[in-house]
């Protein structure tokens, strides 16, 4: 049995009068967990879904989703990942093309037009939760599968990826990746180690990243093994995280980038952070000068990590001491790689590897990445990711290699303009995309999110900005001006929402 197994199932008897979640201000306990994750596995065995089965999960930031998350994994069953925020057509295609055994959605997901239509033709018994742990109940008349159960021997979640760059795909990840993903996380806490006891502990984690991605599902299900109490946010606002922390008074919270930039830019009175020691901060890139910016306004060290759904999570991060001691001279750095990954640069054409300090495209090796995604006749992955690996062990995330731009001849790499692009005083937020161009192939084209109560600068102006600061090709060709950009459930811009704007405009 794997350790999360192990770990789960464990947990959940220590205190049942502990509170475990706090959700909108109010206290779940860990006996109000248990009953409705009693409730789910008697209904899966009464499906016959023994271990291994596929189990499709409409995931939303709830106590009731907490719930079916342990029912699943802590009885060795497969967690497929259904993501509710997407389109009632495109949601319904997914789940008449998995097949799934079962599907389990809180009573709203369920009463979407067209829902009962989808499991019907895919097959699926259906189990109803209370987004707040109200209980769980079958759907009348998709009470049993209608086929064998499908399994997924050694998998404890198929998870959907973010979709930056193009269509989500399911990712298999193993629990015995995910026990080698968070012995190498765990070893980022003093005095703890992956392999300790399961006990309940102090302190409080924030869950504001979206369970359908891996930075949230991550987060959660390791709060959940740590013993600590979960502040469960369903979405992130300034008033509400704010409002979140001076309740909890956590020691550290997550924000990704667009959240930290919102932050400073309303303000916030220091003391209402005072109790944190850290902010953690992944799924997308973290521009230095940020990190810089809120340290200098709060004395909070922000803490961010490289990772991938693929992975299993993060393989490189910042610890507060490592932050501490060498900010300064590693700025920049997406934190050290985790000393149970190896890791490499190599030349993108030859495959030979680069010294030390040179830039050139990332390889991984370690137990907690995937075999389906390794190299062929190698024991290394190869990222889509162009980095800088120092003799510390630090790594440095230039950009995607697989996204570049080839404007007549000439390679951008949207990175580069977004870098840009945020010196601006005007921008909060920027992203880059590349546009079909009969003339040229493609061209750059830039969504631009304005600080609060700032004026658009003028177009050739901002063009003369860009000019001192990048190579004439690299400029953006189309720029416009966004309330907010498309955005995949990690709140990353999203390149074909991008490049769909800029169709609109073409149009």
């Amino acid at each position: 049995m794997a350790l999360i197994t192990e770990k789960l199932r464990a947990i959940m008897a220590v205190d049942p009068a502990r509170a475990e979640i706090e959700f909108e201000g109010r206290d779940y306990s860990w006996g109000e967990l248990s009953a409705v994750v009693g409730a789910i596995e008697t209904a899966l065995e009464a499906m016959g879904l023994a271990p291994e089965a596929r189990v499709g999960v409409m995931l939303r930031n709830r106590p009731g989703h907490v719930a079916v998350i342990l029912a699943v994994l802590a009885t060795d069953r497969c967690l497929v990942t259904l993501n509710p925020m997407l389109p009632d057509d495109r949601l319904f295609d997914d789940i008449r093309g998995l097949g799934l055994p079962v599907v389990i959605a809180d009573e709203g997901d369920i009463a979407r037009p067209g829902m009962a239509d989808a499991l019907a033709a895919s097959g699926s018994a259906a189990i109803v939760i209370g987004a707040r742990l109200e209980g769980a109940r079958l759907l009348p008349g998709h009470e049993q599968p209608k086929g064998p159960p499908a399994t997924s021997p050694g998998v404890a979640i198929e998870m959907l990826t973010s979709g930056t760059t193009g269509t989500p795909k399911r990712v298999p990840l193993t629990r015995a990746a995910f026990d080698a993903s968070f012995a190498g996380f765990t070893k980022y806490e003093r005095k703890r180690d992956y392999a300790d006891r399961p006990q309940l502990r102090s302190g409080v984690t924030m869950v504001n990243n979206p369970l359908t991605h891996i930075g949230g599902i991550y987060g959660l299900i390791g709060a959940l093994m740590a013993g600590r109490k979960i502040c469960l946010m369903e979405k992130f606002s300034v008033a509400g995280w704010v409002d979140a922390v001076r309740r909890n008074r956590p020691k550290v919270a997550g924000a990704v980038p667009s959240a930290v930039r919102m932050l400073l830019e309303a303000d916030v009175d220091p003391a209402d952070l005072s109790s944190l020691t850290a902010i953690i901060s992944g799924t997308a890139p973290l521009a230095p000068e940020l990190v810089d910016a809120f340290l200098a306004r709060y004395d909070i060290p922000i803490l961010s990590n490289y990772g991938a759904t693929e992975f299993a999570g993060a393989i490189a991060g910042w610890s507060l001491d490592d932050f501490r001691a060498h900010w300064a001279e590693k700025r920049g750095a997406a934190g050290r790689v985790h000393a149970n990954v190896a890791a490499r640069v190599v030349d993108p054409e030859t495959g030979i590897e680069r010294p030390h300090g040179e830039e050139g495209v990332l390889e991984l090796k370690g137990d907690q990445l995937g075999d389906a995604y390794r190299l062929q006749g190698s024991q290394w992955l190869r990222t889509t990711d162009r980095a800088v690996l120092d003799s510390d062990g630090f790594l440095f995330i230039r950009g995607r290699a697989d996204n570049a731009i080839i404007r007549g001849g000439f390679k951008i790499h949207p990175d580069d303009v977004v870098a840009a692009l945020h010196q601006h005083p005007a921008i909060r937020e920027a992203a880059v995309v590349g546009v079909d161009d009969a003339r040229l192939g493609a061209v750059p084209a830039a969504a631009i999110i304005l600080r609060e109560g700032a004026e658009a600068p003028d177009i050739e102006a901002l063009k003369a900005f860009l000019k001192q600061r990048l190579i004439a090709y690299q400029v953006p060709v189309h720029i416009r001006f966004v309330a907010d950009f498309p955005r995949t459930p990690s709140m990353k811009p999203s390149a074909p929402g991008l490049r769909a704007l800029f169709r609109e405009d073409a149009a």
